[in-house]
């Protein structure tokens, strides 16, 4: 068996690099061949990566909500491979990803419970609304206090809507790129105290791959 995950793709080398690195680690721990691919903007593809052998393979997706390629584009490339294929669910939302966006506030300053916005990139999926629902839930769960949820594109309010001056923001991203950069941009400029950084390869990341890929294990054909 391998482990496949998936990523969006950037085009700034940093945001994928941490694709590869908690793809990396999960492997480790798991004692497995991993390979971290993208649906776009970067190589190797989901598509060509599945193609390419006929190893059993379980394919995590490394996205955060529901959306287009979830429901579409990656079933859509899955049929493409060469062998048994065990396609997941997005990583989030999931406990996980909001204790490390907690650890990620307090290592920028932040202080537990206070004003909290989490931006996300947005979708025009309405089921992605209902994850961005869950994981702000998460979230104010992990931070002590309640959080209000802006979107940078497609459904949602806009930061200009929701956040206020003095306000903290988590950005719920997985890597640096176009959306963070825009995310921390617009944010400040409105008046936010700070903006943490993306959720990044964080070792709760990596616990939640491993989590995801045993499981998913379980399913393959024999």
């Amino acid at each position: 068996m391998r482990l496949v995950t998936v990523a969006h793709g950037t085009r700034k080398a940093t945001g994928n690099e941490v694709a590869r690195a908690v793809t990396a680690a999960a492997g480790e721990r798991l004692g497995v061949a991993a390979v971290a691919s993208y649906v776009e903007l970067s190589e190797p593809l989901f598509e060509d990566v599945v193609a390419a052998s006929d190893e059993p393979t379980v394919a995590v997706p490394l996205l955060l909500s529901t959306g287009f390629h979830i429901r579409q584009d990656l079933p859509r490339m899955a049929q493409a491979a060469g062998g048994p294929l065990q396609l997941g669910r997005p990583l989030g939302p999931h406990a996980l990803l909001a204790d490390a966006q907690v650890l990620r506030l307090r290592e920028a300053g932040a202080v537990p419970g206070a004003p909290l916005v989490l931006v996300a990139a947005g979708s025009s999926d309405e089921l992605a609304t209902r994850d961005l629902d869950r994981a702000a839930d998460l979230l104010a769960r992990a931070w002590g206090g309640p959080v209000r949820v802006a979107t940078l594109s497609a459904r949602g309010e806009r930061p200009a809507a929701v956040v206020r001056p003095g306000d903290v923001v988590s950005p719920y991203l997985l890597s640096p790129g176009f959306f963070a950069d825009r995310l921390r941009r617009e944010c400040l400029d409105l008046g936010a105290s700070l903006v943490a950084d993306v959720i990044g390869p964080h070792d709760l990341v990596v616990d939640l791959l491993v989590r995801r890929t045993t499981a998913q294990a379980a399913a393959l054909p024999g």
